[in-house]
Formats: structure tokens, C-alpha cells, sequence
């Protein structure tokens, strides 16, 4: 038996491997739900183990999280960001800044995958209208998605993941994180000009054509307080008591109660593949756990002691990131990373998951969403035009994370 649910993880995980490849005609989550009902049809868990094994505070996070931005983006809230953000750039330097920086920090408190669906339209539009090339800033907006979406636990799928199953306060893992992302994205700003010097050679005044921002104020009153109240809580839980899914759930339905989008449009907005792909991802891990060959790595004695564990979780997670993607390699080591429980691992992890997402299109599922919308605007992203700059933005912001995070450690600014 335990052979089998080795067979059924390795066929799923083949399958998600797989399924990141160009016009492969079937998806992540029917790989997983495939990995899921297998487990429960072999008698590797029974129905109630394989419910039991679903994280549901991570699932009540995304969720909570996914109706209050589907809100905010109904009102017209990021367009009224990007609109504010646009009026500030004269020219091509200028706008490349403000992109990767509003990109950022939009990530960190939104999910990331939201934020790039959204403003890639927007950017390629303003391109066009100024005469500019849109590509190097297409992926200056990709490059900082991840990188901003590092800094919170509510910034990205896999740092919810580790938000929740660490315990960690939402205020110590932003401070944590926050100069590895702000150092990033500064870095992503000098890279871009440094791959694409023919963009930013001469002066170009921006302009943002007729580009119509569409975006409701009135309907801004209640739902931005929602959320600025939300983020508020999520930084103070501890004083209150509140754990963040409870947090983001409170807040999903006081703005389902006073939006003035209709609640079932809301709710449809919800991205209920992913829920699903989550929910049988914890239940094929679980299997495969229950199989017991992950025993040698579960009941191992770990040192956390210098830079060596620091530097293999960020060598581990960009080899596995171009395989499997970050959401899937996290959930994966979940268990072990559970039995070390070191504050300074977990923020390695949610640190280096994330970054090495940016070395390959593939890497992350904000690469896809933007290549993917890029492509339907007839703009095409290659490998190569994404490897250049991505490789180095990388390795760059790999030694900045592996270098504050041990400063950190040095100056005793971990918990146990």
C-alpha cells in the first residue's frame, strides 16, 4: 500500500509538471484532483482522513482574501490606482519606476495574480499610446509582483501557507521581509535598464492616450475602509486576538453586505478552481506522508545554526519552483518544515519560494497570467526575453535574502 500512494503522488506531481507546459490541453487542479480521489479510492485515507488533511485556515484566508479583492476590483479600485500612479510618469524612466514600485507594493497586500491581471492591460495600453516598447516593462511588472508579494503573508498563495502552519504574526514576517522586497524591487528597476538600454537611452513623454480609467467612488466608501480595517487587524491580531483567516473571512462579508455589486457577481468571481486545487493538494501530501517515506526527514535533529540551511532552503526552492511552481513545492515540504518549526526557516522559505519564481516564465503562475494576457494584446514575451532578465534579478535578489535574513538571525532577531 504504501508503494501505491507513492505511484499516485509521483503521477500527480508529473501531471502538474506537465500541465505548466505551453498547449498541454489539461490543468494543475484535474492533476490534483486526480492525486486526491486516488488516495481515497486505494484506501490510503479514508474520506474523513482526506477532509481531516485539508488546511482549511489557509482555504478560509484565500477565500476571504479573493472576495474582498473581487469587490475592489468590481468598484474600480486598481484602476484608480494605476490611474493615480500614471499621472506621475513624464517619461519612460519614470513610468518603469513607478510600475515595478506600485506593482510591489499592490502585491504585498493584495494577492499578486489579482494585481498583474489587472494592470497588464493598462500597461501595454499606455506603451502603445507613448510609443514604447511594452515588453521590458511587462516584465518589470512580473518581476515585482513576486518580489513585492514576498513581504506579507496575505501577499501571495505560498506565504499563506506559511503564515498559517508557522503561527507567525503578520506584523514580524513583514518586517522580516521588507528589505529583501523594497532592496528587490530596486533592483528590478536598474536590471530592466541595464538588459533593455536602447528603451532608456532618450527621454519619451508618457502619455496614457485615451485610455478610459473606469472606477466608482461611491462604491469605494465602504468597501476601501473594509479593507484598510482588515489590514489593520491582520498587524495588531495579536493584540486582538483574532487569527487572520477569521480576520479576512469578517471582512468578505461585511463587504458582501455593503457593496453595491450584486453578492452573487462577487462571489462568482472567486477563483473556486484554486480553492480546489489547494484543497486536494494538502490531501495527496497527506497520503504521501501517511505512506511513511517521508519518516527519515520528518524525525530527523535539524541545526539551524549559520548561513548553510538558510542557503540550501533558497537552492531547493529555485530548483523546485521551475518545476513544480512554489504553491506545489510548498505544500510539499509543509511537514517538514512543521517538525523544525524555526522562525528563521520559515521566513527562508516564504522569502525564497516566492524569489525564485522569477527565474523562469514558468516559475510562478503570475509569469503565465501575464504572458497569457500579454499574448491575447498580441504582445509576445519569449523564454529567452524573460531568462535574460529574470536570471539575473534572481540571483541578485537571492544573495540580498540570504544576506538579511542571516544579519537578522546574527543580530537575534528570530524567535525560536
Amino acid at each position: 500500500m504504501p508503494y501505491v500512494a507513492l505511484i499516485i503522488f509521483i503521477i500527480t506531481y508529473i501531471g502538474i509538471i506537465f500541465t505548466r507546459l505551453p498547449k498541454i490541453n489539461i490543468d494543475r487542479p484535474s492533476a490534483a484532483f486526480f492525486g486526491a480521489v486516488a488516495m481515497i479510492l486505494f484506501g490510503i485515507l479514508s474520506f474523513e482522513e482526506a477532509i481531516l488533511s485539508i488546511d482549511f485556515n489557509t482555504i478560509a484566508l484565500l477565500l476571504g482574501m479573493m472576495i474582498v479583492i473581487a469587490a475592489l476590483e468590481l468598484d474600480g479600485f486598481f484602476e484608480l490606482i494605476a490611474q493615480k500612479a500614471i499621472r506621475y510618469s513624464k517619461n519612460q524612466r519614470r513610468l518603469l519606476s513607478i510600475i515595478v514600485f506600485s506593482t510591489g507594493v499592490s502585491s504585498a497586500f493584495f494577492v499578486n495574480d489579482t494585481v498583474v491581471l489587472l494592470y497588464t492591460p493598462i500597461i501595454i495600453f499606455i506603451c502603445r499610446a507613448s510609443g514604447l516598447n511594452p515588453i521590458p516593462y511587462l516584465i518589470a511588472e512580473i518581476l515585482s509582483a513576486n518580489i513585492g508579494s514576498a513581504m506579507t503573508i496575505t501577499g501571495n498563495p505560498q506565504n499563506m501557507l506559511i503564515g498559517i502552519n508557522s503561527g507567525m504574526d503578520y506584523g514580524r514576517f513583514f518586517l522580516h521581509v521588507l528589505p529583501v522586497s523594497v532592496l528587490g524591487m530596486i533592483v528590478t528597476v536598474k536590471v530592466v535598464k541595464l538588459m533593455y538600454p536602447k528603451e532608456f537611452k532618450n527621454e519619451v513623454t508618457v502619455v496614457s492616450g485615451d485610455y478610459e480609467f473606469q472606477y466608482k467612488l461611491s462604491a469605494m466608501k465602504f468597501s476601501v475602509p473594509i479593507f484598510i480595517g482588515m489590514i489593520i487587524l491582520f498587524f495588531i491580531g495579536k493584540v486582538t486576538g483574532l487569527h487572520i483567516p477569521v480576520v479576512a473571512l469578517a471582512g468578505a462579508a461585511l463587504i458582501i453586505l455593503f457593496s453595491k455589486s450584486k453578492p452573487s457577481i462577487i462571489i462568482r468571481k472567486v477563483d473556486w478552481v484554486l480553492l480546489l486545487f489547494f484543497s486536494c493538494l494538502f490531501i495527496v501530501v497527506n497520503g504521501f506522508e501517511k505512506s511513511g517515506f517521508m519518516d527519515a526527514l520528518l524525525y530527523q535533529e535539524y541545526s539551524i545554526e549559520g548561513i548553510s540551511n538558510i542557503t540550501f532552503i533558497h537552492a531547493i526552492s529555485l530548483f523546485a519552483s521551475q518545476i513544480v511552481s512554489n504553491v506545489p513545492f510548498t505544500i510539499l515540504v509543509l511537514p517538514v518544515m512543521k517538525t523544525i518549526n524555526s522562525e528563521v526557516l520559515w521566513i527562508s522559505l516564504a522569502s525564497s519560494a516566492t524569489l525564485a519564481g522569477n527565474a523562469t516564465i514558468i516559475g510562478a503562475m503570475v509569469n503565465l497570467i501575464v504572458i497569457e494576457s500579454a499574448e491575447k494584446l498580441h504582445v509576445k514575451i519569449t523564454f529567452f526575453d524573460f531568462l535574460k532578465t529574470g536570471i539575473i534579478v534572481t540571483f541578485l535578489s537571492f544573495i540580498i535574502s540570504i544576506g538579511i535574513i542571516y544579519l537578522q538571525m546574527v543580530l537575534g532577531l528570530f524567535g525560536s
